[in-house]
């Protein structure tokens, strides 16, 4: 089955979180913070491909999500970051916003991809709060939001642009 029409929901991962944590060691009595930053989350990419030739691939899967963000970790250690997920469509596609009906991108070129949305910033770790005046700051920050966007993929055809003679 040929599709040349697709509606998708897209949301960018979310970032983690901070955390609080202490560094505690033996001969080290008062060893202050150590509270690692959140992982940034994952985006979406669009990505045109030769080797596809419908909008078959995204037909069934409608929802797409990126991966979250992971928080951090003590000893200073940072999240991991949630990997990227790549829509691979084919050359002359138009990607609409679903809500707006206006073009975002034409998808002309080869081997072109553009950024869709955006994945979230990954908090702060209570190192990043420590000041002179407070050497034991109970505070971290979270993680912030993805983006999220509705749009509509339509595949421009030869018999839609060419002349009837």
């Amino acid at each position: 089955m040929f599709t040349d029409k697709v509606k998708l929901s897209l949301t960018a991962g979310r970032g983690g979180n901070g955390v609080i944590a202490w560094r505690r060691e033996k001969y080290i009595p008062k060893g202050g913070p150590c509270g690692g930053d959140g992982g940034k989350g994952g985006s979406i990419y669009i990505q045109t491909d030769d080797q596809v030739v419908s909008l078959e691939n995204h037909r069934n899967r409608r929802i797409i999500k990126a991966p979250n963000g992971q928080p951090g970790g003590y000893n200073l250690c940072s999240g991991k970051k949630g990997e990227d997920v790549i829509l691979r469509i084919p050359p002359g596609t138009l990607v609409k916003n679903a809500t707006t009906g206006e073009v975002i991108y034409d998808f002309v070129e080869k081997e072109r991809s553009e950024l869709v949305c955006k994945g979230g910033k990954g908090g702060k770790g209570n190192n990043h709060f420590k000041t002179p005046t407070n050497q034991a700051p109970y505070i971290c920050t979270e993680g912030e939001d993805g983006e999220t966007i509705e749009i509509e993929l339509e595949l421009k055809l030869i018999a839609d642009v060419g002349l009837v003679g």
